[in-house]
């Protein structure tokens, strides 16, 4: 018997009928925030493992727990930015 497939805990798809509300939610936050003066950036999913091991130490939980790192075909050390 094959098992079930499931989506991983906080990872399930936003269709619709529900991703008008994220997009209402989300309209409202952005509205709020920049009539406070703050603005939206947007950083990249990948970077090189040294920033974060800098940022957080070599010890930290995140470097050791948290994070998913690998080598590049080049032989860097990438990991995807932890949430």
């Amino acid at each position: 018997m094959t098992a079930k497939i499931e989506a991983l805990r906080g990872m399930e798809d936003i269709l619709p009928g529900e991703i008008e509300k994220w997009q209402w939610i989300e309209d409202k936050a952005r509205i709020f925030f920049e009539s406070h003066g703050y603005r939206e950036i947007r950083t990249p999913i990948l970077e090189y493992t040294d920033l974060f091991v800098r940022s957080v130490g070599e010890s930290s939980d995140i470097v050791h727990k948290e994070m998913f790192s690998f080598e590049d075909r080049g032989g860097r050390n990438i990991s995807l930015r932890p949430r």
